[in-house]
């Protein structure tokens, strides 16, 4: 609990960095995709309730979009590859979210990820910006530290 007259300001959304078991370098510009959801089973009971009710169902964990700038570094696409050539390598990480002294204050772990799609943005010969690509993770659970 804060004190009387002290502030706890929202953490950007910009300050984060992201760790992946045996990828030494995950500088990314975005992170999407950290969402949990549960199934809800409805059960009706016999008798006269007309109401049913609600059950949890199963737990889903959704999947992770992470964006960078395309570099002569070839980590994600490695390990893309492992699940293309049918050797899935399973990997651990973290999204951690930084103050603005660039400390960590929130750790979202992710476990048992492997990378079910990749892919490099539109080419376009009119345009100046930075070519993005994108590596989805699918994840078996999250935790908080």
């Amino acid at each position: 609990m804060n004190p009387v007259g002290s502030r706890s300001d929202p953490y950007r959304k910009f300050n984060f960095r992201v760790e992946i078991e045996d990828i030494p370098s995950a500088d990314f510009l975005s992170v999407e995709g950290i969402e949990t959801l549960t199934d809800v089973i409805h059960y009706r009971e016999g008798g006269e309730n007309p109401q049913p009710r609600k059950l949890p169902g199963l737990h889903k964990y959704s999947n992770i979009t992470l964006k960078r700038g395309v570099t002569a570094n070839r980590d994600l696409w490695d390990w893309r590859k492992t699940v293309l050539d049918g050797r899935t390598e399973r990997r651990n990480g973290s999204i951690i979210i930084l103050d603005e002294d660039r400390d960590e204050v929130l750790r979202v772990n992710f476990f048992n990820a492997w990378p079910c799609g990749w892919k490099v943005g539109s080419l376009d010969a009119l345009e100046s910006e930075v070519l993005i690509e994108e590596l989805e993770l699918t994840v078996e659970s999250f935790s908080l530290d």
